[in-house]
């Protein structure tokens, strides 16, 4: 099979590799259709992980079941299928409480898997043309009758959709309420989504590059430029100085200000930007450690927290990644009853063959390049 393997920091090839197959009863091969780009893929990119050479990169994945294994009796051949790019168990502790972002079974020593990602298990990813989906009956969600018809948008839920999402949960957004996002990536453009779908009364969303603030304004939200690093200051001002009800953070640890990366940049700014028992949700990325840091801080996985400020406030941070198998039903029932595009923000389709040429645009960020989604076999 065709994939895209990881060879080293910003190199990536498509490659011929073993075929993906049935290695367990419960097991379910996937002939992948499409297969997103997501900016956690640029961590191990860029060489920011202990991501192991010659793996297959690749966790927002969509497609249609072509084999299943013996222990399987949900699924069927020919389901058009959506995977969560957490892998879950479905029975232990974790998995059993709706956190499957935490398993504790599938990847032993560690809660938590996913396909594709560095220390998130041995799993291959679906940036290819078959993927094995372990514990199948339980992670493969399957779509609705216009699957085909809207598949660029049912792949967001593998990830980017319910991630956003999971940010206005973490945050506690309700309705009627004001709520910044720091971060026009597609996590914080599904998150201000989410905060429409949740009624909020103001949407702000903070970023630096114009073609995502655009993309932020179409969705509803008001655009926040953060050249000038004023914008805690700039949201405070937009909410009478109060402040915002309730932040998301979809940047993570690689926040970067005029070409330094500030890794506590966008957490401080929101301790600042939001009313005092205000909430803040924390989905983007940060890590246990990051040896390749500028900051020594971060180096050890650390920040330099405005603590006293937000103990003042009587602010509330709830924090991780999305548990998807808690939202990517209700979302899919969205998309199917017209409620929500997600696919709106997609910039680029590709054939997979076309990868290695589209990492290099998305990490560079270059203009225009906001979401992209490659299509194995196309």
């Amino acid at each position: 099979m065709k994939a895209l393997v990881y060879e080293g920091p910003r190199k990536v090839s498509v490659k011929d590799m073993p075929d993906a197959k049935i290695e367990r009863p419960n097991d379910v091969l996937v002939k992948i259709t499409t297969t997103n780009i997501c900016g956690s893929d640029l961590h191990m990119y860029e060489g920011r992980t202990n991501m192991e050479t010659g793996r297959i990169l690749g966790h927002e994945n969509l497609g249609v079941v072509i084999e299943v294994g013996k222990g399987v009796e949900r699924i069927k051949v020919g389901d058009r299928v959506c995977l969560p790019f957490n892998i879950g168990c479905g029975f232990c502790k974790n998995c059993e409480r709706g956190l499957t972002g935490f398993c504790l079974t599938a990847n032993p020593g560690m809660a938590g898997a996913a396909y594709g990602f560095a220390g998130m298990g041995p799993y291959s990813g679906g940036q290819a043309e078959l993927l094995r989906v372990p514990f199948g009956d339980f992670n493969c969600l399957v779509l609705p009758p216009d699957a085909e018809e809207k598949e660029n948008d049912y792949v967001m839920l593998s990830d980017i959709f319910p991630t956003g999402y999971h940010a206005t949960e973490l945050a506690g957004v309700l309705p009627g309420e004001s709520v910044v996002i720091y971060g026009a990536g597609p996590v914080g453009l599904m998150a201000a989504l989410s905060a429409q779908v949740k009624g909020a009364g103001k949407i702000m969303v903070v970023d630096t590059h114009p073609d995502r603030l655009k993309l932020a304004e179409q969705l509803g939200a008001i655009p926040v430029d953060d050249s000038d690093g004023n914008s805690a200051d700039q949201i405070l001002e937009l909410t009478g100085g109060e402040g915002a009800d309730r932040g998301c953070e979809c940047v993570g640890y690689q926040c970067s200000c005029q070409g330094h990366e500030v890794p506590n940049l966008t957490m401080n700014n929101l301790i600042k930007a939001v009313r005092p028992t205000g909430g803040i949700g924390v989905v983007g990325v940060f890590v246990a450690e990051d040896p390749k840091a500028e900051d020594k801080l971060a180096k050890k996985g650390q920040l330099a927290l405005d603590f006293g400020q937000l103990w003042m406030k009587g602010q509330k941070i709830a924090t991780g990644q999305a548990n998807v198998k808690a939202y990517n039903r209700r979302l899919a029932n969205l998309i199917s009853l017209g409620k929500a595009e997600p696919s709106q923000i997609i910039s680029h389709e590709l054939a997979l063959d076309k990868a290695p040429e589209a990492y290099e645009n998305f990490d560079k960020r270059v203009d225009g390049w906001t979401k992209v989604i490659l299509k194995p076999g196309s």
